[in-house]
């Protein structure tokens, strides 16, 4: 009963974050700020599949969401790893 809307509030919010998230993108000063807003986007995209996994009643969609954090959390330590020395691989 309460569901529908609240998951329509939630997915209206997090729409509302990832395009403050793009203005920050393109608007960001230095290269760690852009990291810090692409990692702040892919948590985004991780409560939007969530949240459609919640909506659909598929566990899939959770799994999925799993993988794409853990790609994450690895992308985002090759770009600090590349920013403090110069390259990914040592």
């Amino acid at each position: 009963m309460i569901l529908g809307p609240a998951l329509f509030f939630m997915f209206a919010c997090i729409a509302l974050a990832l395009v403050l998230n793009l203005i920050r993108l393109f608007t960001a000063p230095t290269l760690t700020d852009r990291i810090l807003v692409l990692d702040t986007m892919t948590v985004n995209a991780i409560a939007l599949v969530v949240l459609y996994g919640i909506s659909s009643g598929s566990a899939l969609y959770l799994e999925a969401a799993v993988l794409l954090a853990l790609t994450s959390f690895v992308g985002t330590i090759a770009y600090c790893k590349y920013l403090l020395r110069g390259s990914i691989i040592e």
